[in-house]
Parts: structure tokens; sequence; C-alpha cells
């Protein structure tokens, strides 16, 4: 991958398409690369990145979200990140995930729920009451020790909230 950027850069173009450039690439090389490509955006290269890895994203100066072929959302990570103003995300972890999850959609003080691997990610208006709700409500089924910490929402939570959005 690196040898193709190389041989695509060669003649300083000011503008450079990368189609997945880190896909199937070890975590080091996947940190190289990206340097890479920060030192030609410094130099005053354009350049636009498809990727599937929204932690990469994160360095990226402007984005577009897209999902099935539509645009969902557009702008910095700051400005996608401001749909949860005035909002908290919750990261919860319990002994049951799939019986929290049940548990905690529909009920009427949680405005989103998705799962991240062993854990909910779950949207509040209120990130002190809604954390001790949670806790209440997991330890009245059951499905305790729960831990309960209020996060910064991070790409994936903006990507599946307006996917979501979308759905709805």
């Amino acid at each position: 991958q690196r040898l193709a950027l190389a041989c695509a850069v060669m003649h300083r173009p000011r503008v450079v398409f990368l189609d997945e450039p880190t896909s199937g690439v070890d975590p080091l090389s996947r940190r190289r690369f990206w340097r890479l490509i920060d030192d030609m955006s410094r130099q005053g290269v354009t350049i636009f990145v498809t990727t599937h890895y929204l932690d990469e994203a994160e360095d990226c100066h402007r984005l577009a979200l897209i999902h099935a072929g539509k645009l969902v959302a557009l702008g910095t990570v700051d400005e996608l990140k401001r749909v949860f103003a005035g909002r908290g995300v919750l990261e919860v972890s319990a002994p049951r995930v799939n019986d929290a999850l049940d548990a905690l959609t529909g009920q009427p003080w949680v405005l989103e729920t998705s799962v991240f691997g062993t854990r909910i990610h779950v949207v509040v208006a209120d990130p002190e009451e809604g954390a001790r709700r949670v806790s209440e409500l997991l330890a009245s089924t059951g499905n305790g020790p729960a831990s309960v910490e209020r996060i910064l929402p991070s790409l994936e939570d903006v990507f599946i909230h307006h996917v979501e959005a979308a759905s709805a």
C-alpha cells in the first residue's frame, strides 16, 4: 500500500483519491500510512479517503458519512458530534448484554441504544439521572453488577445515530 501511494504521488499531485488505503494492513503499518497522509495534507495536498475504520476518520478535516449509497451526514468531526449536544452518552456493561439491551430499549428516558461489542451505548437527556436509572433498572432485573460510565461519543455513535434516524 505504501508503494502504491509513493507511485501515486511521485508527480506531486494537488489532489489524491485513496480508496480504503489501510484495508488489510497491520496496525503499525496503518499508523505509518496515516502519518504519510498527514504529511501530504500539511504540504497542501487535498486527499479524499474512503474508509470503514471510523477511528481513522477522526483525523480527517471534513467527513461525509455514507450509508447504503446515501449521504447521511457531512461536516467536521466536532460538527458531527454535536448531534449529542445537551445529551449524555453512557457506556453500560452488564453480565447479560442482550438482556440489558432489551431492558433499556423502550424506556421513556432512553433516547437511543446501540451495542458495541460487549458494551451498550445509551443516550440519555440527563447523564447523572440516566446513570442512576440504568443501574437501578439492571439491578432490579438481576443483571448486575453493572458498570455505567459517561463517555465522549465516537464517530461510530454518530454514524449509528444517523443511520437509525434515516431508517426510522
